[in-house]
């Protein structure tokens, strides 16, 4: 997406601010530190809330969806920063009915083969697309040395639950067939995503495991959705000032969900409900501190841990929901990225190690 001169203008300005010291920062939002529940809000993310307070930011859920939309790829544009080099981008189509839209990117290391993410984007099951995600795919493919496949799946409310399962899990099966022709190592196909993208890299995990595959080698949820059934003491204590609010995620859920009670249960939704969390994919579980997803995320990574399957936690502190979006102008957040993707690339390499051993 293009930016306009006052977008542009917007993007210098963020990155700027972004650069002054803690101090500066935190004197600039015009309110004292905010500490809650042991944990201090990161001075950006207290400046960057405090930014899209006073420009009047329209709630989402005001909009409209394709308002709704737009609105979201202008923002996501703003913070996009320059694009961080890899080592080719590529238009692709999943075929079925109806086709859907995909992205390949290729990582530089002339080495391999690399493994291949399969990766749906964050947005409420509403919003979000290609454009949106394109500054955290090509992190993820620069420092985590993998291909990415980003997914373009059917959004809601025109298209409710199943149908971007059915689309996440076709985009899993049609990247394991063709890894090897993406170049990819056909043997550690990943799975990854953010929020709305984690909840279903999650569900995606658990049915490949279940009805014969193939499996993904790894599973990446950032501040995933877990649970539609109840609500979790992080929803009350960030549903409002920490950018998605409680009403924005009830918006989310009626557009995806609808109004069938018995959706809410249903694994395929709420993947923490699934009776069996055994033989899955290791995951790497990343959440952050003032995030309302962030207890159901970590309940998901212990559910997952005592059913036996690998995970690592990695929650960031004084960080809101939706960080992973602003590394192409905040350092905080690209650092932070950067450790997701260095986490990622070990447990992937770990998958091969395991893999050899086995073999032998």
């Amino acid at each position: 997406m293009s930016l306009t001169s006052q977008e542009r203008l917007e993007q210098l300005v963020v990155r700027a601010l972004a650069a002054l010291p803690p101090a500066v920062q935190v004197r600039l939002s015009g309110k004292p530190p905010v500490t809650i529940d042991g944990d201090t809000l990161a001075p950006e993310m207290q400046l960057t809330l405090a930014l899209l307070e006073r420009r009047g930011e329209p709630a989402p859920e005001t909009l409209g969806p394709v308002q709704a939309r737009h609105e979201r790829r202008r923002l996501a544009a703003i913070y996009a920063g320059r694009p961080v080099g890899v080592g080719a981008v590529r238009e692709l189509e999943i075929e079925g009915n109806p086709p859907m839209r995909a992205r390949h990117y290729t990582p530089i290391d002339p080495g391999g083969p690399h493994p291949l993410l399969v990766y749906y984007h964050g947005g409420g099951f509403t919003y979000g697309d290609l454009e949106t995600h394109d500054g955290v795919c090509r992190m993820l493919c620069r420092h985590a040395g993998v291909h990415v496949l980003a997914v373009d799946y059917r959004l809601a409310p025109e298209n409710r639950f199943p149908t971007a399962v059915e689309d996440a899990r076709r985009a899993l099966a049609w990247a394991s067939e063709r890894a090897g022709a993406l170049g990819a190592d056909r043997e550690r196909v990943a799975v990854g995503g953010d929020s709305a993208g984690g909840n279903l890299a999650a569900v995606v995990a658990q049915l490949s495991a279940r009805d014969g595959g193939p499996a993904p080698a790894v599973q990446l949820l950032i501040y995933p959705v877990t649970d539609f059934s109840r609500r979790r003491r992080s929803r009350e204590l960030f549903g409002e000032g920490f950018l998605l609010t409680d009403s924005e995620m009830d918006w989310f859920e009626d557009n995806y969900l609808g109004s069938n009670a018995a959706d809410r249960l249903d694994p395929r939704a709420s993947p923490l409900l699934a009776d069996d969390l055994s033989g899955l994919a290791p995951a790497l579980v990343v959440t952050a501190a003032f995030d309302p997803l962030r207890d159901e995320g970590e309940e998901y990574a212990s559910a997952l841990r005592a059913a036996g399957t690998p995970v690592a936690l990695r929650r960031f502190p004084g960080f809101i929901h939706a960080f992973t979006g602003a590394c192409g102008v905040s350092r905080a957040c690209r650092e932070a990225v950067i450790e997701i993707a260095g986490a990622t690339r070990a447990l992937l390499a770990t998958a091969q190690a395991e893999r050899v051993h086995a073999s032998a």
